[in-house]
């Protein structure tokens, strides 16, 4: 394939896009049914969904999720000329909901893209196996290239590199001087990377090459929006993080986000109203780094992304 070939040339089979997210509510009245899917049937205390619904009052009443992943896919398909289409996990439109669309539309090989950068089998292993489950249902003879994770591909990290340094210098003209970053990423439980999980060091290596695409010298990694189960989870905790700098002296500190693509609870509730509130509370004025959402750097990257797999595809044979 040449670099002016769109991935739909010299294929003689229809390709197609999957973008494969969490999954959110987009109301209220649908949380303790999305809750549910989200723990596989096990329902949570009555106070916890009360609180998890309050925090989603705080943000507007619903996730921009969906609707920011369809702004995401209606960009790539403008720049690949391909059918992108979008799956939630535990959401609507679910995986199994979208494959079903895809044998309709006579889609019949796809390349799936999780937006979540970094591989975990806590998220990427769980997309893979319900699309799995949901191609042998409704559609066995789609033929599916799967990204296992792209979190050092060099245009996410121009991506994140524009939104970080654009956050950076607002919070250092506020501050008056330099502000230390702070890279954050959801939470896994600590067993996961115990068993050879990958995530902890792709993380850490995005945060890695994003810092050292801005030049920067002070700045550290730590992990957020922690699961409610007793086990131990992955640390650092931005809290803890937070505490540090408290203590060594600085009053401003810049969150950004690199394990997460989108607006979505973890970063308007989690970020936006719990750290700050944390940070005014030591004394911290907290910041953030915009989402990456549908910049169009970011809807770039996913192209040359999904490009690559469709070269792969046509030069070594598909995948299942």
């Amino acid at each position: 394939m040449t670099a002016s070939q769109k991935p739909s040339e010299g294929c003689d089979k229809p390709w197609g896009v999957l973008l494969l997210a969490h999954g959110a509510p987009d109301r209220l009245e649908d949380i303790p049914e999305f809750l549910l899917h989200v723990r596989g049937g096990r329902p949570l205390p009555e106070a916890a969904v009360e609180e998890i619904v309050h925090r989603y009052s705080l943000i507007g009443g619903g996730s921009p999720l969906l609707k920011l992943t369809n702004l995401q896919a209606e960009a790539l398909a403008k720049v690949l000329g391909l059918p992108v289409y979008v799956g939630m996990r535990n959401w609507k439109p679910f995986i199994s909901d979208t494959v079903r669309r895809l044998s309709e539309d006579g889609v019949e090989r796809i390349v799936a893209l999780p937006l979540a950068p970094q591989n975990s089998r806590t998220t990427i292993g769980l997309y893979r196996q319900h699309l799995r489950e949901a191609v042998e249902k409704n559609a066995p003879y789609l033929r599916v290239q799967f990204v296992e994770s792209w979190h050092n591909h060099p245009l996410l990290i121009a991506a994140f590199r524009e939104k970080v340094s654009a956050a950076l210098a607002r919070a250092e003209a506020e501050a008056g001087q330099p502000v230390p970053v702070i890279f954050t990423a959801h939470s896994v439980p600590e067993r996961t990377i115990a068993a050879g999980d990958p995530y902890e060091a792709q993380v850490q290596e995005t945060a890695a090459l994003v810092a050292q695409a801005m030049g920067l010298q002070d700045w550290r990694v730590a992990f957020q929006s922690r699961g409610t189960t007793a086990e131990p989870w992955l640390g650092p905790r931005v809290e803890w993080q937070i505490d540090w700098l408290a203590a060594a002296g600085h009053r401003h500190v810049l969150l950004a986000p690199v394990g997460f693509v989108s607006d979505h609870i973890e970063i308007l509730y989690d970020i936006d109203v719990a750290f700050r509130d944390y940070g005014k509370s030591k004394g911290v004025s907290v910041s953030r780094s915009e989402s990456l959402n549908d910049s169009p750097l970011f809807i770039r990257a996913l192209a040359a992304i999904v490009s690559a797999r469709v070269a792969q595809a046509a030069s070594f044979g598909e995948e299942r």
